[in-house]
């Protein structure tokens, strides 16, 4: 990745609703959502919200597919892990103990139910 094309992605993750669509789509991997559902939970027009899904799209952050008479959205992983280690290429000066906390910040925070304590 060059700083050009960082650029333009965090030029796009750069506003609030174009922000919360991403990680809400991030949050529904890997089936992703329909417009009209995104839209509804983010209580935005859908014109407003097929704006945003653009400048996301163009920044390879968002993948639609046309699913019958729907377009799915669903978030280009890919594209935010290569983002992520674009800013982690030089981390540390070659220290991995100094990067370990980054490193245990982005391991999901996945529990199943079972594993919560009441």
């Amino acid at each position: 990745m060059d700083n050009t094309t960082a650029i333009t992605i965090f030029a796009a993750l750069a506003q609030s609703t174009r922000l919360d669509a991403f990680r809400l789509l991030v949050r529904h991997e890997p089936d992703g959502l329909a417009a009209g559902e995104l839209a509804r939970r983010l209580e935005v027009p859908h014109n407003t919200l097929s704006a945003h899904l653009n400048v996301l799209s163009q920044a390879g952050l968002v993948i639609s597919q046309r699913q019958s008479r729907s377009i799915i959205y669903r978030a280009s992983l890919e594209q935010m892990q290569t983002t992520l280690a674009f800013l982690a290429h030089d981390c540390c000066a070659g220290r991995p103990e100094l990067c370990a906390p980054l490193l245990e910040a982005l391991q999901p925070a996945c529990h199943s139910s079972e594993e919560e304590t009441p």
